[in-house]
């Protein structure tokens, strides 16, 4: 089996890379996002004069205009798992840190294709042969980094704000579609849980919220 290392971002730094992450994982409602962005010499020069950093950083408001810079100027991938999808996915696979790798792997398959990219770069999450295995099943070499806070390399800081505007952009959508306005996060959900059980029991709440979280007993107990 490869070695999939945790680096620095010094010891990557100005190598030619896709960087990787996600939005939505830790959110009971909205979508799960992975996105990546492949980042050379001149990308990076592009990303610094764009102002990218970790995404966290950054307030919802600034995150869109940002993502839009991103995606003009910068190769970019994004994988898109809608609520209903992922609990589709999620009761096939039993763990998330299968889905998640499942997930990356596609979005590092794309960036390959369009751009020849030789090495990867990903946020430490679970087990890191989760995603090797995962490479390795779709027939792609390709050499695999982690780094702790992944956000502190350019790539995948770029990657964190296309993966969390669409998150945003999506959780805005399915607001629309069920009324309702839906929060950030898995606190403070239960009353507007609720109300969606209410209102359409829990084939609404596939729709729009990730199911195996303990929040879904805890909201359709609850009547």
């Amino acid at each position: 089996m490869p070695e999939f290392p945790v680096v620095q971002p010094e010891d990557i730094a100005h190598l030619p890379r896709i960087g990787v992450d996600e939005a939505g994982k830790g959110d009971y409602f909205g979508d799960l996002v992975v996105a990546g962005v492949y980042l050379d010499a001149l990308g990076e020069l592009t990303a610094e004069n764009i102002g990218v950093k970790d995404s966290k950083k950054l307030s919802d408001a600034r995150v869109p205009a940002m993502a839009r810079e991103i995606k003009k100027e910068l190769p970019h991938d994004i994988v898109r798992i809608s609520p209903a999808k992922y609990n589709e996915l999620y009761e096939k696979m039993g763990n998330l840190n299968r889905l998640l790798a499942w997930a990356h792997a596609r979005v590092i398959e794309n960036l390959i294709e369009k751009t020849g990219a030789g090495l990867a770069v990903s946020d430490q999450f679970g087990s890191a042969e989760v995603l090797q295995n995962a490479m390795l099943r779709a027939g792609r070499q390709i050499r695999l980094v982690q780094i702790t806070q992944g956000e502190r390399d350019l790539a995948v800081a770029a990657a964190s704000i296309l993966a969390r505007a669409t998150f945003l952009q999506r959780l805005q959508s399915l607001s629309k579609e069920t009324g309702v306005e839906l929060p950030k996060g898995c606190t403070h959900v239960l009353s507007v849980g609720r109300q969606l059980y209410r209102k359409g029991g829990l084939p609404l709440l596939r729709q729009v919220a990730k199911l195996h979280f303990k929040t879904t007993e805890q909201i359709t107990g609850s009547e």
